[in-house]
């Protein structure tokens, strides 16, 4: 739904899990092989990944300031099944996280919420505040304080209700 541009890193595969479902029409990009093929998901691995989207849209929505639109397992809980290993590159010495082989979905999340920790961007993932969206963005606004996916649409709407509730 978002015209924003993508999010920096391993936050580009956080945003694209967490917009596998389309809340306003109900389509999950999951149900199909070639919505699956970007997380290397088999079939079995769908409810889990599921599971993992939705704590990741509440942990966007908080990041927004917005409250969680559903009950769902604490993302820290997730993601402590998910094993992450310190790599070293013998070249320059440049120190990582890396998930541990074979690498699940909630891991390589994990690896990217280390890595935007690091690089202080985990903060401006976030989810839009309309109850029939929730797609998550990257806010690269100055002061970070972007509340819709796209100004055009749901950030459109939201000012046209407020307008008519007046």
């Amino acid at each position: 739904m978002s015209d924003r541009a993508p999010a920096p890193g391993g936050l580009a595969l956080i945003q694209s899990l967490v917009n596998t479902l389309d809340i306003e029409s109900g389509a999950d990009s999951l149900d199909t092989a070639e919505g699956r093929a970007p997380f290397a998901l088999a079939q079995e691995d769908v409810a889990a990944a599921r599971e993992l989207r939705e704590s990741l849209r509440v942990a966007c929505l908080a990041h927004a300031g917005h409250p969680p639109h559903e009950t769902v397992t604490p993302l820290g809980v997730l993601l402590a099944r998910a094993p992450l290993l310190v790599t070293v590159d013998e070249d320059n010495g440049a120190a990582a996280l890396a998930p541990a082989p074979p690498a699940p979905l909630a891991a390589q999340v994990a690896a990217a919420i280390a890595q935007a920790l690091v690089e202080g961007t985990w903060l401006r993932l976030k989810a839009c505040e309309t109850s029939t969206c929730h797609w998550a963005y990257y806010d690269r606004s100055p002061a970070g304080r972007g509340r819709w996916c796209t100004m055009s649409v749901c950030g459109a709407r939201a000012k046209m209700r407020r307008y008519r509730a007046k």
